[in-house]
């Protein structure tokens, strides 16, 4: 795969709602036997998009592969990590910061779509915490600087995604990054998602608020006992 960094200098598409072609690229999900990942990876597949699952347990994720099938493979995090073109991590909160550490080597030049929500939970039910670099998909970009991160992918339901009888999502991923070609890409690949749009969202640093958002989300659902995500109007 080309080199985001060294892209975000070459000229811009002409229209913003010009995606590239992404059906060839390898889509690694770390953390794809939790539900969020499975939920994705099983998305993409039957699109399909070649589709790795990582674990620290590789005989797991080749197990949870086995299960989705459509061509889905599972090993452990390092190596999906390297065969991946573009890696998504969506593994949990407390384990984020070391996972990602450890792989820093093998993510070098990749792009790292983080879509962990930081947040905590008590008797009045979700709630936002306070990241010190500012968010998850900040903290994931100080500790993979040879990495290009985009947060996408935090308001989708595992519940949808892992239904095989729901065809559509009806919902918009937000995308934010600092380098246009891969925001574009990870665009794209959110759209493969069926009824699905991947907008841009704006920059890394305006991740919080996007990751914040989830608690909300969690919320609305609880109340009216639904999946709900998030439409963008007038695009």
């Amino acid at each position: 795969m080309s080199d985001p960094k060294r892209e975000a200098h070459q000229p811009a598409a002409t229209s913003p709602f010009e995606l590239p072609d992404v059906s060839g690229l390898t889509v690694g999900v770390l953390g794809g036997t939790g539900e969020q990942g499975r939920g994705l990876a099983y998305r993409w597949a039957i699109a399909g998009q070649r589709v790795i699952l990582g674990s620290r347990d590789s005989s797991r994720a080749a197990k949870v592969a086995e299960e989705l099938g459509h061509g889905v493979t599972g090993t452990d995090n390092a190596t999906c990590a390297s065969q991946a073109d573009v890696v998504v991590a969506a593994v949990p909160w407390a384990g984020h910061k070391d996972l990602l550490a450890s792989l820093q080597s093998p993510l070098v030049g990749k792009i790292v779509v983080d879509c962990v929500n930081p947040l905590g939970f008590d008797k009045q039910g979700a709630f936002a915490l306070t990241v010190p670099e500012g968010s998850a998909a900040q903290q994931a970009a100080a500790l993979l600087p040879e990495s290009t991160v985009v947060a996408a992918f935090h308001h989708l339901s595992a519940v949808l995604l892992l239904d095989p009888a729901v065809v559509g999502l009806d919902t918009d991923v937000l995308v934010l990054g600092d380098v246009r070609t891969a925001t574009n890409a990870v665009q794209a690949l959110a759209s493969r998602l069926p009824g699905t749009r991947g907008i841009y969202g704006g920059r890394l640093r305006n991740a919080h608020q996007v990751e914040a958002m989830t608690a909300n989300l969690i919320s609305m659902n609880r109340r009216y006992k639904a999946h709900a995500g998030v439409r963008i109007t007038d695009l």
